[in-house]
């Protein structure tokens, strides 16, 4: 049995979802246990449940225009920080629950959300990078630098796909763009100081 709000929202975020429903269904955590039914598949309880917050909980919003996604009925655009706050964790959270399809339809989305957050590859490159999903990850990168040529973090994650592929010349070029654009950024500093010294 579920003891409290922090040890299910846990369970649910690690991809073990036994018991949540129950939990947050009896406890009144609306939001949470909408997510519960999304992840089960059932998708009309979900919407019925992030619409009766959407008014007053950005996330609710998010996740109902996220379900019009997956359901290939979008209407509604999601706000910059929406795409920001929301997509790259709730991608996360559907490839740990095996819902390639919903991620596949969502992440077809990407050039409608392009105009509103042009970081929107970059979100969804990033995630699926961190799924060990490394060549859909780079095409994600690729779309990205054609749209935000000056983000630097984009050069720099093209970078890491490249050290990865032990291709040395083109990790290098990528990180010769990110400190072009960015001459004090950091991490590619760092990464390009590592690889000199080896």
């Amino acid at each position: 049995m579920i003891l409290n709000y922090k040890i299910a929202k846990n369970k649910l975020l690690t991809g073990d979802i036994n018991g949540c429903q129950q939990f947050f269904s009896q406890k009144g955590y609306i939001l949470e246990s909408a997510y519960t039914f999304l992840l089960e598949d059932n998708l009309e309880k979900a919407k019925e449940l992030f619409s009766l917050i959407s008014r007053e909980d950005v996330r609710a919003k998010w996740a109902l225009i996220m379900i019009s996604f997956i359901e290939g009925t979008a209407s509604d655009y999601p706000s910059y920080f929406m795409i920001r706050n929301f997509l790259e964790t709730d991608l996360n959270i559907l490839i740990k629950y095996y819902k390639g399809d919903y991620v596949e339809k969502i992440i077809r989305y990407c050039d409608y959300l392009s105009p509103i957050n042009p970081e929107v590859y970059k979100f969804t490159g990033r995630v699926l990078w961190n799924n060990d999903l490394k060549e859909q990850a780079k095409y994600f990168f690729d779309r990205g630098v054609q749209y935000f040529y000056n983000d630097p973090e984009l050069h720099f994650l093209i970078a890491g796909f490249y050290l990865d592929k032990s291709d040395m010349k083109n990790a290098l070029h990528a990180l010769n763009c990110c400190l072009e654009i960015l001459p004090e950024y950091y991490p590619a500093k760092e990464l390009l100081n590592s690889i000199k010294s080896r």
